[in-house]
Parts: structure tokens; C-alpha cells; sequence
């Protein structure tokens, strides 16, 4: 069962389409901030519908942090049960694999989603990826794996990546609003200080998914920029 990486920012794996920290609430939370964005929830459901209907996977499973805060607000339970009734019917099954942001999320099970915290398909074992476990071949999120380009008048921008190994493949959020953590510099998974691979680093940009090779190879490139 070979992965296929999409440009949305999604992974199939046989019947199985998997994507990670969506972060439903992120607005609320930082309104309660003092931050104020704009609501991006139709937005992102409407974008996991459109894989969803253009793939035809007979499985969505949400490889954790569905929702983003750790405690209730007033409007989750809405959000939560929308994206459900929004999405769940256009699949089989839908599975969370829960994350370190889904507290509170097991009522989910009476809308039929399977809520677990590991799932094997196939060769991989399926976590969030914020603790470790045991197993042999891991797809996790919770990283946010991002890198920094420079274009050629000295602009910055981050661009989300999928970092992909023989033992570990790391999604990229699939939230707009998670902008990546840049793994060049850092890294936030126990999995990633763990299991040291020279991971193929793989851009979703634009609806193309770019190559940009080796990441110990692309790390030596862009510290000489």
C-alpha cells in the first residue's frame, strides 16, 4: 500500500484518506486573545469535502487536533457536530485519531466518528505523534513541518511540507492558519528526535506538489543562501 501525497495537503493510503491537525476553533481561541481573524471554518470544510469528493476514499481519518482548544468554547460542540454532518456522509467511516488538542471529544462517537488514539492500516501505524509508541512505521502530524525560502529580492515566506521517510512520514496541518513550524531549525515531535532519517522533503504549493529533494542536502543549500 504505497502512500500518494496530495497538493491539498492530504495523504491516501489505499481507500483511506488521511489528514492532520485541522484545528477547528482556532478563531475563538484567539479572540479570547484579543486576536481577531476571520472565520475560515466553511472554508476549511469545504476544502476537505472537495478531496473528499474528488478522490471518492471510503475512509477520512483525522490523524489528530481536530479541534484546537483545550478547553471548551461556546461554540466547538457546533463547529464539531457541523463538520461531522458536512463530511461523514460522504465517506464509509470516519476516524480521529485523537490528538493532544482533542479533549473532550469521545461524544463524537454517538454522530458514528470511531475516536481512537492509534490506528494500523497496513504497514503504518497511524498516531498524532505528540508522545511516543511502539511500532515500526509511523504517519503523524502535530509537527506543522514547514521550511523558509528566500526569493531572490530577499523575501521570507513559509511554506507547509510532508517530510517523508522509510519509518516516518510527517503531514503537513492542513488549518490555513497553521503556518509550520520551520523543521530546518526545530523540531516539536518526540518522533522526529527519535527516529533520524534523511527525509524527502515534499511541497504542496498551488495545487503541485514540488520535490525539493533530501533534507539534509536542502538544509546545507539554504544555510548557505
Amino acid at each position: 500500500m504505497k502512500p500518494r501525497f496530495l497538493s491539498e495537503k492530504a495523504l491516501l493510503l489505499g481507500n483511506n484518506l488521511i489528514v492532520a491537525d485541522l484545528h477547528l476553533g482556532y478563531e475563538v481561541a484567539m479572540a479570547r486573545e484579543g486576536f481577531y481573524l476571520p472565520w475560515v471554518f466553511h472554508e476549511t470544510v469545504g476544502r476537505l469535502a472537495g478531496i473528499i469528493e474528488r478522490f471518492k476514499p471510503k475512509r477520512l481519518v483525522i490523524d489528530g487536533d481536530l479541534k484546537h482548544s483545550f478547553i471548551p468554547e461556546w461554540r466547538e460542540r457546533e463547529e464539531l457536530r457541523t463538520f461531522v454532518e458536512k463530511v461523514s456522509p460522504l465517506v464509509d467511516e470516519t476516524v480521529l485519531v485523537r490528538g493532544n488538542h482533542d479533549v473532550g471529544t469521545l461524544w463524537l462517537r454517538e454522530l458514528g466518528v470511531e475516536v481512537v488514539d492509534e490506528l494500523d492500516i497496513g504497514h503504518w501505524k497511524l498516531v498524532h505523534g505528540h508522545k511516543l509508541v511502539e511500532g515500526e512505521r509511523f504517519i503523524i502530524g502535530h509537527e506543522h513541518p514547514a521550511i523558509r525560502l528566500r526569493d531572490e529580492v530577499g523575501a521570507v515566506i513559509k511554506v507547509p511540507v510532508f517530510l517523508v521517510g522509510e519509518k516516518l512520514i510527517v503531514l503537513p496541518a492542513f488549518s490555513p492558519w497553521a503556518y509550520g513550524n520551520d523543521v530546518l531549525r526545530e523540531v516539536v515531535s518526540p518522533f522526529l528526535r527519535l527516529i533520524r532519517e534523511d527525509f524527502r522533503v515534499i511541497v504542496p504549493l498551488e495545487g503541485e506538489l514540488l520535490d525539493f529533494g533530501r533534507f539534509s542536502l536542502l538544509s546545507k543549500v539554504l544555510r548557505e543562501l
